[in-house]
Order: C-alpha cells, then structure tokens, then sequence
C-alpha cells in the first residue's frame, strides 16, 4: 500500500486548469509526500507529456473525471443564452474516458483516482494488474460503500470545505454535503479502507485533526497553489491572498465547486447542473479573463482555509505542515494526560 510507505501524510490534489505541474509534483514527491497530475480537459497527448515531464523515479498519481450523463438541452439553453457573445458551444463529453484508461494501462502509475463517480470493477481490476492502486473519491457514506463493492484500494474522503469541484457521484444532489471531520467519523465506523481526507486544510492542526479522527494521510489543494512549482494565473494568486469567503456554486461549469466569491460567481448563483455542457459554454469567457487578469470573471477556485495559503516551496509546504502537525498531537496528547 503506497500510503504505508510515504514519510510525510500529504498529498497534492490534482488542480485541473493550470495549477498543477509535473514541477509540483516532483516537489512534493520528493519532499517525501505524494503528488497528483490532473488529467482533466487535458488532451491524452497532453497528459502522456506531463506523466514523462516528472521524470523517472518518480512516484506519482494520476486523477480521472468520471463520464456522467448528457444533459438535456432545456436544462441549460437560456443559462447559456444568458452568458452572451463571449459563450462557447455547450457539448457533452467523455473527457477521453476510455483513451485515457488505456493509456494508464500501457503507461501505468503508482495511483490512479477518480472523482465525479464510482468507476467499475472491471476497471479498477484493469489497473491493478496493470500495477496501480484505485483511489476514489467520495463525499458521503453512501458513495464510500460503492466504491468499496468496486474495489477501491483507497477512499478520498472530500469534505464540503475543499475548494474546487466537489466529487459528489449524483451531480443533480441538493443534499447538504457533509463537512469533513463527519465525514471521516462516519467513514471510519463503516469501513476499514484506509482515507485520505481532504477539505479545508489549512495548517498542521488541521492535518492532526484529519489523521487523529482515522485518515491516513490528507489531501491539500489551496496550500500549493501560491508555490512557486504551481501554475496558478497570476490574479487567482492574488485573489487568494484576500479574506474573500468562499462559496459553493454551478456557475463556471454545471457542477457544484467552490470558489472564492466574485463577481460572475455572484451574478450566476442559478446556474443549472449540467456539467459539462456549462464548462464548455463559459470556457471561453474563463480564458479571456485569466489572459486579461480580471480575477472578476475566473473560476478562483479556494477552499474555506484558502487564506492561510503561503508563497513558499512545495517542499517547505510538505515539511511544514508535517512538523506542525506533530506538535498539534503532541499538544493535544499533554492536554489528555494533564486530566
């Protein structure tokens, strides 16, 4: 189990659209946590580029969106009249599901995870023999027990607080999500798979809290994406450095994600759940304000912790919040045995 071996808990999340690289995820790796490349809208050229840019000898995962369900064309059409000018063409897609399983096959990683559903059996058994670990991600008791019928070797338990899109299998779900320590709590009675929680981490404490309530290791997102290894666009960087609150919100693609609030966020809280039609629609619009720097109009995705985020080395962030961590147990261990 890759978990067993790792010399610090942390793991980089996969950042689809530009924060996560293969630099970050060498960093990481080689400040003894575990990094993710984000195959999301990535072409399967593009992701096989970034498996050979982190380098040989390196331990690394690599993260696939699950395909869901076309959307109806009346679910989304007015929101998308409603974008204007600037909207692109909403479409469904696969997010080259199966070229990509394939070349996981031929090419094969020490992880690979999924988010947005629960993929087969056949398909975790595929890449286990191909030598990679199944890690999925969940958001609810529910979703954990299909995961495990599938075979995962490892949940992600994702917690409402964690920035970006949420991985909730049911994409349509008005249910109040489950706020991370739940999550693990109810996780860790039910099942005996190791977690990775992730959600809201923003400090050693938080990663104490996360593996005293039964995680093996956490996640971390927003903590990585000021480092100097991170492809982050300059005014999602700056944006983070703010005390915005965050929210959760359909508007930038039909799913729900959280981001710090703006201005496009704001005016669009009725976007429908239809993903990934409204990614497609707003994609252009999100480009032209990362070329622009109008963080107004960008997806700046942020977790509820964003703001402890530091301009620091992967590698310092990695040791850090290891070394922050111990002394939040060792503290809360003195608190125990003073009683």
């Amino acid at each position: 189990m890759l978990l067993e071996s790792l010399s610090r808990p942390i793991v980089a999340a996969p950042m689809g659209g530009g924060p996560t690289t293969p630099e970050l995820v060498r960093a990481v790796a080689g400040a003894g946590g575990f990094g993710f490349l984000a195959a999301g809208y990535r072409s399967v050229e593009d992701l096989r580029g970034e498996m050979r840019a982190v380098g040989d000898g390196v331990r690394f995962g690599v993260n696939l969106f699950v395909p869901g369900p076309e959307a109806r064309t009346e679910v989304y059409a007015e929101y998308v009249k409603r974008l204007g000018r600037e909207a692109g063409e909403p479409r469904w897609s696969d997010d080259s599901w199966e070229e990509k399983l394939e070349l996981l096959v031929r090419e094969p990683v020490a992880v690979v995870s999924f988010t947005f559903g629960c993929p087969g059996s056949e398909e975790i058994g595929r890449l286990r023999e191909a030598g990679s670990e199944g890690w999925v991600t969940v958001t609810s008791p529910e979703e954990a027990a299909q995961a495990e019928a599938a075979g995962a070797d490892v949940l992600i338990a994702q917690g409402y607080e964690a920035g970006a899109h949420q991985g909730t299998f049911d994409l349509e779900s008005e249910e109040e999500p489950f706020g991370l320590l739940p999550l693990l709590q109810l996780l860790r009675a039910e099942t005996k798979l190791p977690l990775v929680a992730t959600g809201g981490i923003g400090s050693g404490a938080g990663v104490a809290a996360c593996l005293a309530a039964g995680a093996s290791a956490v996640q971390l997102g927003s903590a990585f994406m000021l480092c100097p290894e991170a492809g982050t666009p300059e005014a999602h960087r700056e944006a983070l450095k703010e005390r915005r609150p965050t929210r959760l919100t359909r508007a930038f693609t039909g799913r729900r994600a959280r981001g710090a609030v703006n201005r496009f966020l704001s005016e669009h809280e009725d976007a429908p759940a239809a993903y990934p039609e409204v990614h497609y629609a707003t994609a252009p619009i999100r480009a032209g304000a990362r070329e622009a720097g109008d963080a107004e109009a960008l997806n700046l995705w942020a977790g509820q912790a964003h703001w402890l985020a530091r301009e620091e080395p992967a590698a310092t962030v990695v040791k850090r919040f290891t070394d922050e961590a111990r002394e939040a147990l060792d503290s809360a261990l003195r608190t125990l045995t003073s009683l």
